[in-house]
Parts: structure tokens; sequence; C-alpha cells
């Protein structure tokens, strides 16, 4: 991205509301086209991380940071097809954004910045430093040397004018003229960062229709009781499915990792899986847990007996200490309708062919998602047939945009959420900075 002259008297003023990672590669996206940029961002920090130089007076990018368990997974290195394919919602409506910013020229932007990256499992792509703050410090850098202005302030509502934009009113009152807005204020989840909902209201306000909120990528709250005391256990290498028993189809089946909870279950398999459930009544969908997915029935019968014959003297739980964590044997011996004190050598073979079924079979009754405020990303926004795709301006509102999950946009776990912030953002700002005689 190269900075044009910011001199320029026909260059637009544009608000960037929302300083998140839709936002800030908004600002780097306009600014570079030589637009006049100002960031508005209402979270103050209280504590900026050490090595942050730049904008200190604004806490920019909080979610972005704690982001892949802090580590940014800033994108994944994936083709149209298969980005579309993992984008559940609404993906045809972002053909143009992905084609203007794929994850090419997402990396190639943080590399030309100094930041070198890599591509893990699953085509993910993280800062070869596993830290977060240095994604973010890449695009406050790019901030700083173009000029962007940041306004530590709440903005309260977004002002037009014969359905134009024509500047916004922070929460002081304070009026501000712009020529453009771009709302890059995410959904309703991890509300701690900043994310409560603003963007839909502004959205509302002149008029757009805001598709309700729904949590996405979210733990699951199960129903029985014996899955609370395994909290703390992570289970990996297992395939976890999801079972629509309405229409008796699974949903979702995937191998991985996932972990009990005090409430339930959650890990990368269940955030997973939480994207594919769309209407959620409660005991409909359970979720089956094959805890050796590599061994088929028979392999698992024959290595049952092997063990039997091996801890022939112990009780059956002590039988067990090599196929199963220390943690799960009980419960495991309980849903087999076995005592712990049993002995190997008194395991029937319908008792033997019920355990097979059980390790390949799990089942867990999912009482209800967990609170939207404790989901990754959130389902629903900015209805997408009022915004213009090819360049995420406003259908009704001219000089009013949208970027990242404040829109009706959202994708599974892997990179795919942070490609939609950085491609909706960037295309957003490119179209935004347009000079006037353009637009």
């Amino acid at each position: 991205m190269s900075t044009k002259n910011h001199t320029d008297k026909n260059a637009p003023s544009i608000a960037i509301i929302g300083g998140g990672a839709s936002g800030l590669m908004c600002a780097v996206s306009a600014s570079a086209e030589g637009a006049s940029v100002t960031l508005f961002e209402k979270n103050k920090s209280q504590k900026m991380i050490a090595s942050e130089k730049y904008y200190d007076n604004a806490y920019l990018g909080k979610k972005l940071l704690i982001t892949g368990k802090g580590r940014c997974n800033v994108t994944n290195l994936c083709t149209r097809e298969e980005f579309l394919n993992n984008v559940p919602v609404n993906n045809k409506f972002l053909f143009a954004a992905f084609s203007s910013f794929p994850p090419e020229k997402v990396m190639g932007f943080f590399e030309a910045n100094g930041i070198p990256l890599k591509t893990e499992r699953g085509n993910r792509v993280f800062p070869v430093s596993d830290r977060s703050q240095d994604i973010l410090l890449a695009l406050k850098r790019t901030l700083k040397e173009n000029n962007v202005k940041i306004v530590n302030q709440c903005v309260d509502s977004i002002a037009i004018h014969e359905n134009k934009i024509c500047g916004l009113t922070d929460s002081n009152g304070k009026e501000y003229v712009f020529d453009k807005v771009v709302v890059c204020t995410g959904g309703i989840s991890y509300p701690q960062t900043g994310s409560d909902g603003d963007g839909y209201r502004f959205a509302q306000s002149v008029g757009h229709t805001v598709i309700p909120a729904k949590p996405s990528l979210v733990p699951f709250e199960i129903e029985e009781d014996w899955c609370r005391s395994l909290q703390g256990l992570s289970l990996k290498n297992i395939k976890l499915s999801v079972l629509d028993k309405e229409k008796n189809k699974v949903l979702f089946s995937e191998m991985g990792e996932m972990l009990f909870t005090h409430f339930g279950i959650s890990g990368p398999l269940v955030l997973s899986a939480s994207s594919h459930i769309r209407d959620f009544t409660k005991d409909r969908f359970s979720v089956l847990i094959d805890l050796k997915p590599a061994l088929d029935e028979k392999t698992l019968d024959s290595r049952l007996l092997s063990d039997f014959q091996k801890y022939n003297n112990k009780n059956i739980e002590n039988a067990l200490v090599d196929l199963l964590p220390h943690k799960l044997i009980r419960v495991f011996v309980a849903l087999c309708g076995l005592s712990p004190e049993d002995k190997p050598n008194g395991i029937t073979k319908q008792k033997r062919q019920n355990m097979v079924s059980v390790l390949k079979k799990m089942e867990l009754s999912i009482r209800s998602f967990c609170p939207i405020e404790e989901a990754i990303i959130t389902s629903g926004g900015v209805k997408t047939s009022e915004i213009n795709p090819s360049t995420m301006e406003s259908k009704t509102i001219k000089g009013l945009y949208f970027a990242g999950e404040v829109i009706d946009v959202d994708a599974y776990t892997g990179g795919f959420n942070l490609q939609i912030a950085f491609s909706t953002g960037y295309l957003a700002g490119l179209s935004a900075a347009k000079m006037q005689e353009e637009v």
C-alpha cells in the first residue's frame, strides 16, 4: 500500500468508528489512498503493553490481541473456494472483498511491515513470534506513518442529510463534519473489548435492517452432570460430531481437541461445531464423541481383550489405565453400567461390546449455547442485501460504509473471521477514499 499525497483538496474526510481488526485495516487502506482519516475508538487503556510505542492514548485492537489465544491467527492461506466453504452465512457477499484483499495480500502487508509469518496445520497463519502484539503494532505504525488521527471518544450518533452522510456526534455532544463514515464496531461478543452493539444501533437509526445477533463459535452447556466432574480434562485426537436428532442428520464431524468445563464443553472442536447449529432448540442436538477414532470396533475390542489379560487380577478401572485418561475412567465405567470393582475376567462379550460402543459414541445432550458475551464472534448484523458488496457502501445512505463483524457474515475457526475483517475493512477504506468526483 503506497501512500498518496494527503494535501489533495478533493480527498474525502473519513470517520472510522471502531479500532478493531476491520477498523484498523480500513484506516490503513483509506489513508494509503490519500484520504483524511479519523479513527474513533472508545476504549481507553488502563495499562499499555510494554512494547507499545504509538497512539498510547487509545486502546486499539483490544479483541485482536486475544485472538488465537494471544497468538493471532492472522488469516488462512486458502483459495477463494476454500474460504467461501468456511463461511456458512452469506458467503457470496464476500466475493469482491476477498478478491480485493485475499490472504496473500494480507500476509504481504504484515511481512512488508516487518512481521514474519508462518503457516501451521490447516493453513492457519500466525506471526513467527506467536505474539498478537506484533500484528497490532504493524497496523498502528502504518496509521502513524499515514497521519491517521485517533479520537479516544465514544460516538453517539451518525448525522445524515438527504440520505447522505454529513458527519457524527460524540457522547459529549461534540459535532464533527465528515464526507464518509465507516462503521467497524464489531458484534456483541466479548463486550469487555468494546463490542457492545453500537454498530447495530447506528445502522437501525438510519433505516438499515439488522439481523438479530446470535452467538457463534461458542462453548456448549451440557445436560449431563457427569460432564462437570471432568472439568479441566482436555481430550486430544478425538472425533466430535453434532447430531440433529430432529432430522437425524450429522451437522458436523471433525477430529481434534476439546475441553470439559464447569458448565459443559469447550475447545477448538466445540467452537467450530457451534457455528454449524443455526436454529437451536433444547433437546434437539447432541454431541457424539469418538474417543478412539483411529481404531474400528473390531480392533478396539481386541485392544480391550489385550488390556484385560494384562490386568486380569485388577479392578476394571485399573485395567483401563493404558486406554483412557485417569480422570475419565470412573465416568466411562459408570456409563458402561459397570462397577469400578468389577474384574476384567468377569466382563462378558456383550458388556465388552457395550464398552466399545461407548468408546466410539459417548453422547452428550446440548442444553444451550453459552451466553453470547462468551462467543468468539457474533452471527447476525447489518443485512447484506442492503450493502453494496463491491464497495461495502450502504445502498440507501450515500457515504455510509460497513465492515467486519457488524455485517451479517461469519465463518468457522481457522483465521477465516479475521480474513473477513481485513478484506471488508480494506475494501471499505479503499472505496470511501475515492475522490469526490469518482463517487
